[in-house]
């Protein structure tokens, strides 16, 4: 236990010490390139070029708003920026053509939740400092899972569409191949900086940071380029940048505060000698987290949730036995189970 003497100072410096880490740069960064890819209205036009391609079919619209939405999450690396910016654009759009409003409503927020999925998610930054994992591993860890739930999206919206065709009444007339290919040119830009961003990391050309502030650049070069750059924007962008990024910064420095008290408890020793004794495997452990996390997101935001599963059960997921990868593998066989998964070489 810690003495009371002693919490302020400790509490003091581990605010400070996180305040001065050098990976908390991404957060700020690709905010601002999201933000500055709002008004300079490259997410508008990554939304016509996926409504050019989708609007005709099955519940076209609310397909076009997941894509987007998925988009325009690999620039700002936010939810709620990713639904607040495609709820304005997308939302209008289905009203018009006599879209349900829970159909409507239901692709934005669905959408919107890709933010904390595809890179370059905050969420992933957050985990990465606290379970120290790299975060550029972690960016690309989640580009599979991430495509992978944005086509399910769209198949869910279909079948909804396709079992009750009131909720999406309108099936928009094909637009003609000169057009879509004029759409996909004017997204080209949003693409473009996607691309080279997520790409850059990919291919090791640069790190996460320095990806973060070369799309940020760009981005601001986009939007000097298209003349949006005027003084209301700029005062927008800056104080949205900064709102975002102080509120996942002061969750960041409670999550760090609140991990090293829950680290004086004992509590994830004891979690560890617990799981031990009643002689889960690796896999029932895996399943039991799972379902925690689905029953904590019926009622918690999904930051807090992570602040609060990765103080404490992803501590000894890491430690026990030494049997998990923080990242995205599991290795069965070191569980004891005789099975294996992964999808990272060593």
């Amino acid at each position: 236990m810690i003495r009371p003497q002693a919490a302020l100072p400790k509490l003091v410096g581990e605010i400070f010490a996180e305040a001065s880490n050098y990976p908390l740069m991404i957060i700020p960064l690709f905010v601002l390139m999201g933000n500055l890819a709002g008004v300079s209205g490259m997410s508008r036009d990554l939304y016509d070029a996926a409504n050019a391609r989708l609007g005709h079919r099955k519940g076209g619209l609310a397909s076009a708003t997941v894509v987007g939405c998925a988009g325009f999450s690999a620039l700002s690396g936010s939810s709620l920026a990713a639904a607040l910016t495609m709820g304005r654009v997308a939302l209008p759009q289905m009203q018009r053509y006599g879209y349900e409003n829970g159909l409507a409503t239901g692709a934005i927020a669905a959408g919107g939740t890709l933010g904390i999925l595809i890179p370059p998610s905050a969420g992933f930054v957050i985990y990465g400092i606290l379970t120290e994992q790299s975060i550029g591993q972690l960016f690309m860890a989640s580009v599979l899972p991430g495509l992978l739930l944005t086509c399910l999206f769209i198949v869910a919206i279909w079948i909804v569409v396709t079992r009750d065709p009131s909720k999406a009444p309108t099936n928009l007339d094909p637009v003609p191949l000169p057009e879509r290919l004029r759409a996909l040119g004017r997204a080209s830009w949003i693409t473009g900086i996607i691309v080279l961003t997520i790409g850059g990391i990919y291919s090791g050309v640069f790190s996460a940071i320095e990806a973060a502030g070369i799309g940020a650049l760009l981005a601001l070069l986009v939007t000097i380029f298209r003349g949006a750059l005027t003084r209301e924007n700029i005062e927008d962008v800056v104080s949205s940048t900064l709102k975002s990024s102080g509120t996942v910064f002061m969750i960041l420095f409670g999550a760090f505060v609140f991990k090293t008290f829950v680290g004086f408890t004992g509590i994830t020793y004891a979690l560890s000698l617990w799981v031990a004794d009643i002689g889960l495997t690796g896999s029932q452990i895996v399943v039991a987290f799972l379902l925690l996390f689905i029953i904590l997101g019926m009622f918690m935001d999904g930051f807090a949730i992570l602040v609060l599963t990765s103080s404490t059960g992803a501590a000894y997921l890491g430690t026990a036995w030494r049997r998990y990868d923080m990242v995205w593998r599991f290795d069965g066989d070191r569980a004891g189970n005789g099975a294996e998964f992964t999808t990272r070489r060593h």
